[in-house]
């Protein structure tokens, strides 16, 4: 079976946001490795949908969802604040084995299972491989899903990392919207979130490249 790809993410969210803290952007679109942000306007900010190749359904337990048959471009350039790639895009999901059973159902590949918590709190993680990228599905904290109403709501977007060059070199571009720098949770990476002044309407974290060992 084709391995799934993502061709399009798009957010709800203002491009001149994105070009101001040093991203490549042309219009309403922005390219990251060889995935193209779409930004448009939205009753809802942050993340509202994304184009998958090579999936058998677009029933994704909630995920806004459509099927692309675009061929896979060439990597984009890197861009000016260093950002070179999507690293993974996180979901949520209140019925984390509900969300397991119907990506793995679309074609997407799990590659496994963490079972620790998060410095958030989210007890579990699920990593789908697409492509270059990494779909992260966190299962919602038990209060999360109480105070949110139950674990029958679908799974949902909730944010991105980025891969950069360097992080040195993307904080100089991200100058105070750019958080400290600690351990990812991937050995030997770091992560720095960017701040909510910053005016972003999904939330972003930048990570270092990883080893070159991890890389081979």
């Amino acid at each position: 079976m084709t391995q799934a790809t993502i061709d399009e993410l798009t957010l709800a969210d203002d491009p001149a946001r994105w070009s101001e803290l040093g991203f490549e952007v042309t219009g309403d679109t922005c390219r990251l490795g060889t995935v193209r942000l779409r930004f448009e306007e939205g009753e809802e900010p942050g993340i509202v949908g994304w184009s998958l190749r090579g999936i058998a359904s677009t029933e994704l337990d909630g995920l806004p969802t459509t099927l692309s048959g675009a061929p896979v471009p060439e990597p984009a350039p890197v861009h000016p604040n260093g950002s070179v790639a999507i690293d993974h895009i996180v979901a949520m999901s209140p019925l984390f084995q509900r969300s397991i059973d119907a990506l793995q159902a679309a074609g997407l590949d799990l590659r496994r299972v963490r079972e620790e918590p998060t410095p958030a709190g989210a007890p579990r993680q699920a990593f789908f491989r697409l492509g270059s990228e990494i779909l992260e599905l966190v299962q919602e904290p038990e209060e999360v899903v109480e105070r949110a109403g139950g674990p029958e709501r679908p799974a949902r977007f909730w944010g991105l990392a980025l891969r950069v060059e360097d992080l040195q070199r993307a904080a100089e571009a991200f100058g105070p919207h750019l958080g400290a720098f600690r351990p990812a949770v991937q050995a030997g990476r770091e992560i720095a979130t960017v701040k909510r002044s910053a005016g972003l309407a999904a939330p972003l974290a930048l990570m270092s490249p990883a080893p070159r060992r991890e890389m081979a």
